[in-house]
């Protein structure tokens, strides 16, 4: 027995829970045999129709954020409650967690272009002057099926400005400078978007724009991208690019003395000079725990 609970708890250990679809009461179907549940489904695919959708670690209202899912992101749906919730795994980044099943449909058109505005606003009219029905965050994909005058057309009929619209393969050349356009915006735990970002959320948005894939916690950016900087050369040769990883805290070196990040002191996404955050985060008992060079 003690050599099956051991077992038990190294299939375990390999899975982490924020990517893993596998509860005990229900996993994926390709899980099957590698992590207990009692039953496994196949899953479907949905499309995420909001401009974001919350990804919360119960189904609450009130349940801690996770993250959250921009509009045109694919999801696969394990489960569907009575009470409005919908579990399962972002196809982006692999998160895992209930979102509001109305934010999901069927799976349209693939996506064309993907909007380039920290906001771009929606009108049901080809009119700046007929009032908004919703708002895209910048990332958030669509699939344009025509352009009227100053608009482009989504297959529901809506009207975005192609001025907030790139074509879906167009690439960012320096994701810095996505991140700088996010200054000022409220610090949000698990928030992606300029109502609110934190920290690997701001790092993870502006990767993406420059086509570059980032998982979404700053614990797995840190063991995943780039590669490690000498940490006793890091300071006088910190690059623009360069992340700087604190335990549980990641921010993006703007050059060799300041850097960029959202943040819980400042509440906000903020420029701050290098040696000044880290002696302000050092002095609450955290240290640098790496940099890394993409």
């Amino acid at each position: 027995m003690a050599e099956l609970d051991n077992n038990r708890a190294s299939v375990a250990a390999r899975f982490d829970r924020r990517v893993t679809p596998a509860r005990p009461d229900l996993a994926a179907k390709r899980l099957q045999g590698q992590v207990e549940a009692a039953r496994f489904v196949d899953g479907t695919v949905y499309e995420i129709v909001e401009g974001q959708a919350p990804v919360r670690r119960t189904p609450a209202p009130d349940a801690a954020l996770e993250t959250e899912a921009l509009c045109g992101e694919r999801v696969t749906i394990y489960e569907r409650t009575d009470e409005g919730w919908a579990w399962g795994q972002l196809d982006s980044d692999h998160y895992v967690g209930f979102l509001p099943a109305g934010a999901l449909a069927a799976p349209g058109p693939a996506p064309t272009h993907q909007v380039s505005a920290l906001r771009a606003l929606v009108f049901p009219a080809p009119s700046i002057k007929a009032p908004p029905i919703e708002a895209l965050p910048l990332g958030a994909r669509l699939a344009i099926t025509r352009e009227v005058d100053r608009f482009a057309v989504t297959p529901r009929g809506f009207f975005v400005p192609r001025v907030h619209l790139v074509p879906i393969d167009v690439r960012a050349v320096d994701f810095v400078a996505v991140a700088e356009r996010f200054v000022g915006v409220p610090y949000l735990w698990g928030g992606k978007t300029s109502l609110g970002i934190d920290c690997s959320g701001l790092v993870q948005v502006a990767l993406a724009q420059a086509g570059i894939p980032c998982p979404r916690d700053s614990d797995m950016q840190e063991q995943e991208l780039g590669t490690a900087v000498d940490p006793a050369h890091a300071h006088a040769d910190l690059r623009r690019g360069d992340l700087v990883f604190w335990r549980g805290h990641v921010a993006i070196a703007r050059d060799a003395r300041t850097l960029v990040h959202a943040n819980a002191f400042h509440m906000c996404v903020a420029v701050e000079p290098i040696h000044e955050a880290v002696s302000r985060i050092g002095g609450d008992g955290s240290e640098v725990t790496s940099i890394r060079r993409l």
